[in-house]
């Protein structure tokens, strides 16, 4: 009953109660985000969502426009000159992370759940296994299970086994340990840094091998933030 009515019940209502309650918070970062550098105050990128269909996840936009052709790329390293000054703050405050209440309030995502990863990366939604194709079977979220447990210090193989086990898994107390759990991670701003290679290009979990090991974003345009 709650996996399929009252988590998305109670994912509607938190999300307009909090839409409501930060509209002050939302326009000065929208217009701190404005003011600071030329370009969009939403940044929108494609992920990959409920059964693995694709949608556009919001952002304050924290880089510079055209980061991704610039620098070190879609990747981005601690003190990353493409960062504004306003987004340096809203990536520690996970702030950035805000303009996702719509995308909970469209029915894309949830407050609590496997985080959306990009359509590309760590690898096509066709090269995952079945196993693995498990985290699709519900509304990926702001927060979840393996943020709280490692955060951007775990592997993807790892982070997808973490998200799969989370499915397999879903209760209400289960989302309620993660929620306070995330917020202590973000006030301490614990796990936020890569400390490796993020895809390992030996694993054999996934159907198809990376070929080479890749760095996933600290806290770039194009990564999830907790």
């Amino acid at each position: 009953m709650y996996r399929h009515f009252f988590k998305r019940f109670f994912d509607v209502l938190m999300a307009l109660i909090l839409f409501i309650l930060l509209i002050p918070v939302l326009l000065i970062a929208a217009i701190a985000v404005k003011v600071d550098s030329k370009g969009p105050v939403i940044f929108k990128q494609e992920r990959l969502g409920l059964h693995g269909r694709v949608f556009s996840i919001y952002k304050f936009r924290s880089m510079r426009v055209n980061a991704e052709h610039t620098g070190s790329g879609v990747y981005s390293g601690k003190n990353d000159a493409r960062v504004t000054r306003v987004g340096k703050f809203l990536r520690a405050s996970s702030i950035d992370e805000l303009p996702q209440l719509w995308n909970i309030i469209k029915g894309d995502m949830s407050f609590i759940g496997p985080r959306p990863p990009l359509t590309y990366h760590p690898w096509p939604i066709e090269e995952y296994t079945e196993e693995q194709k498990k985290m699709f079977l519900v509304r990926p979220g702001i927060t979840g299970w393996a943020q709280i447990n490692g955060r951007k210090g775990v592997e993807w193989h790892d982070r997808i086994k973490l998200s799969v086990w989370y499915v397999e898994h879903l209760s209400m107390w289960l989302d309620i340990k993660i929620f306070f759990a995330t917020i202590f991670k973000v006030f301490s701003n614990a796990d936020n840094e890569n400390t490796g290679a993020t895809v390992k290009a030996d694993s054999t979990e996934k159907g198809t091998e990376t070929g080479s090991e890749a760095a996933e974003p600290t806290k770039t345009e194009d990564t999830e933030t907790v």
